[in-house]
């Protein structure tokens, strides 16, 4: 699939750039995305389901323990621009 045609349907590829805006304030920004690989998201994604989520990790953070959301809805995050 091209990369245009994912900037276009707003898909998420690991390793992109996304911009969180869910539930937590305090978290809003941009954070790089991975598929969330914790043993909850694992097992729901071996039963089959679709909804997808997401872990974050905050690029600009220079410390050894990084900021991260875990577990992150799709609906909670949005491509960023920067990707393009």
């Amino acid at each position: 699939m091209s990369d245009t045609l994912f900037r276009t349907l707003g898909l998420i590829e690991p390793g992109d750039l996304v911009v969180y805006h869910g539930s937590i304030p305090s978290h809003h920004g941009i954070y790089i995305a991975e598929p969330c690989s914790c043993i909850d998201c694992v097992q729901a994604d071996s039963l089959g389901t679709t909804d997808v989520r997401y872990l974050l990790t905050d690029p600009f953070d220079g410390e050894q323990d990084p900021t991260t959301l875990r577990c992150v809805r799709r609906r909670s995050i949005t491509r960023s621009d920067a990707n393009a």
